[in-house]
C-alpha cells in the first residue's frame, strides 16, 4: 500500500495560518496576533489533533516549523504534552530544507532537493505522514499535487493580515470535500480535502435569479 502524505494546518476564517501557537511563533513581516488559535482550542478540537498524531508514522515539516518544533518537543516529554512530545519522538522525522538544519533531533533525516522524489520515497517506506503547519512547504506540496488528504481548521476569527496557504497569487487548485465537517464547542470546522487535479472550466449563469 502507497503511504498517505496528510497536511494538517490551523487556520482563520480568513485564511491567515501564521503562529496559531504562541506569540513568538512567527513574527514576520510584524504579525501582532501570534498565539491566536489558544482560547478557541475545545476539547473536540484536540481529539481530532490527537487522533492524527497517534495514526501518523512519520512526521514532515517545512524548515521553519521544524527549528519551531526541535526546540520545544524534545523537552516536553515530561510535561502537560507529553503524549504529542513521545509521539513524536518516536517516530521518522524529515525536513525539507535548501540549508543545513541542526539533526540533532532523534531520528531526524533531510527530505533531499527533489521534493517530489523524496514525497515518493516517503510514500513507500511509511503508510501515514503528516505535515503540519509548515505553510510554506505546503504550498509546494499543494502546487505540485503531492498530498492526499488536506486537514484545515477553521477557527471563527478573522485577523486580516498574516501568511496564507492560498495566497492571491495561486496556484489554483481544485479539491473534493472527503467526509462531513466537524464543528466543534467553539463554532470551529474541521474541514478535509483531498485534491481533484485542476480548477473545472468556468461557466455562465443561464438561469433568471427570482
Amino acid at each position: 500500500m502507497v503511504g498517505r502524505i496528510q497536511i494538517d494546518l490551523f487556520t482563520t476564517l480568513d485564511g491567515v495560518s501564521q503562529a496559531p501557537g504562541g506569540p513568538d511563533e512567527d513574527t514576520t513581516d510584524g504579525f501582532a496576533f501570534g498565539g491566536w488559535q489558544v482560547p478557541l482550542i475545545y476539547d473536540a478540537d484536540g481529539q481530532q489533533i490527537m487522533a492524527g498524531i497517534r495514526s501518523m508514522d512519520a512526521l514532515l515539516l517545512g524548515r521553519r516549523t521544524y527549528d519551531i518544533f526541535a526546540e520545544y518537543w524534545p523537552g516536553q516529554r515530561d510535561g502537560p504534552d507529553a503524549e504529542i512530545a513521545r509521539a513524536f519522538d518516536v517516530i521518522p522525522k524529515y525536513v525539507a530544507s535548501r540549508g543545513e538544519p541542526s539533526l540533532s533531533w532523534k531520528d531526524l533525516y533531510l527530505l533531499g532537493s527533489d521534493v517530489a522524489a523524496g514525497v515518493a520515497a516517503l510514500r513507500k517506506r511509511h503508510q501515514d505522514i503528516h505535515v503540519i503547519g509548515s505553510i510554506d512547504f505546503a504550498r509546494t506540496l499543494i502546487a505540485d499535487n503531492l498530498f492526499d488528504q488536506l486537514n484545515l481548521w477553521v477557527y471563527p476569527i478573522v485577523l486580516g493580515s498574516g501568511k496564507r496557504l492560498f495566497g492571491v497569487d495561486g496556484p489554483p487548485t481544485a479539491l473534493r470535500l472527503l467526509a462531513p465537517p466537524v464543528v466543534s464547542g467553539s463554532g470551529t470546522v474541521l474541514l478535509r480535502y483531498g485534491p481533484t487535479g485542476s480548477v473545472p472550466a468556468t461557466g455562465e449563469m443561464t438561469g433568471t435569479a427570482g
